[in-house]
């Protein structure tokens, strides 16, 4: 029952045999138990290392068990801490990713390099992707960074009708601004019903269609997808890429699923943008992160500060951090 707190089931029976048998010595759990008195003892070290016995003040060498109280809280806050640091470790791996990806975005060299195969304008990035589709045989990663035109949607769709026809597993994360725009919501909705999964997130570090976690085309510069591309395969940075991936997928909303706020009653956009205020981004860049125009990213940032009462945006952080929402 307590095996997610960290206890297995004999520390488990002896805990909560010391709590209604406080008495007890070691020599008697192990009679009542029916264990070894040395099992006994190391499930006393386990329980001292939880937390969850300390020493009596009555009887000096005996050990008593916390109440649950008290104990169980410490445990859930570690957990919780354990948890934090996690996510601490993962947002790490995924700014390493990121800077990864904004370093071969920024390659501007035509030389020829290993895993690497450069595309030159937006014809030669859509005839590639046209090409690198024929040949999946099991599945299509897809982030899409940004709203797409209505010439871009219609080449999708062509490539996903000749993905869907062959069984290819195809998985698709887009921005959650994507569900204000009509054309991106009727398109991803038919995208839905033809089997394919999409989810979405509140920022995203660049577009990227991975085919068969072999091949790689992400755009050559980061804000301006007809400059051209860049198709990847080398091992070690398909490996970073696929992690990137699966990173932001774990993360992601359904498409389908409606927004909850959190315990401060924050939306995921709106918990993005107090992030981003706090580390002191502009109005432009908020926009340009959640794919929303520059008004909108302003409208959000002023309703925040309002509601935080604060005058700036250091202020806003500030008071953000005492509240607990960051």
């Amino acid at each position: 029952m307590l095996s997610m707190l960290g206890l297995d089931e004999d520390t488990e029976a002896l805990y909560r045999t010391m709590l209604m048998y406080p008495d007890l010595g070691v020599s008697a759990l192990s009679e009542h138990l029916g264990r070894p008195q040395e099992a006994i003892r190391r499930g006393l070290d386990q329980l001292s290392e939880l937390a969850l016995v300390r020493p009596s003040f009555e009887e000096p060498g005996r050990l008593r068990a916390v109440t649950p109280e008290v104990g169980l809280e410490l445990l859930l806050k570690r957990q919780q801490a354990d948890l934090a640091a996690q996510q601490q470790r993962v947002e790490a791996s995924r700014a390493a990713a990121a800077q990864l990806i904004a370093d071969f975005a920024d390659v501007r060299s035509t030389t020829t390099q290993a895993g690497v195969e450069h595309l030159v304008g937006i014809d030669d990035v859509r005839d590639r992707l046209a090409t690198l589709a024929c040949g999946v045989e099991n599945e299509v990663m897809t982030l899409v960074k940004g709203q797409q035109s209505v010439q871009a949607i219609e080449a999708a769709k062509r490539l996903d009708e000749h993905l869907a026809d062959r069984g290819v597993s195809c998985r698709t994360v887009y921005l959650h601004s994507a569900r204000n725009c009509p054309r991106t919501t009727e398109y991803l909705t038919w995208l839905v019903e033809q089997g394919a999964q999409v989810r979405t997130v509140a920022t995203l570090p660049t577009r990227m269609v991975m085919f068969d976690r072999t091949r790689a085309v992400i755009p050559l510069k980061s804000d301006d997808t007809t400059a051209g591309g860049v198709v990847l395969s080398g091992e070690g940075t398909l490996a970073m890429l696929d992690a990137l991936f699966e990173t932001i997928w774990d993360s992601a909303r359904p498409w389908g699923d409606e927004s909850r706020p959190d315990a401060h009653g924050l939306t995921d956009s709106e918990s993005t943008v107090l992030k981003l205020l706090a580390a002191g981004y502009t109005d432009e860049a908020i926009a340009k992160r959640l794919g929303v125009s520059h008004r909108t990213a302003r409208r959000k940032a002023t309703c925040l500060m309002e509601r935080l009462g604060a005058r700036s945006r250091f202020e806003a952080g500030v008071q953000a951090a005492k509240r607990g929402w960051l």
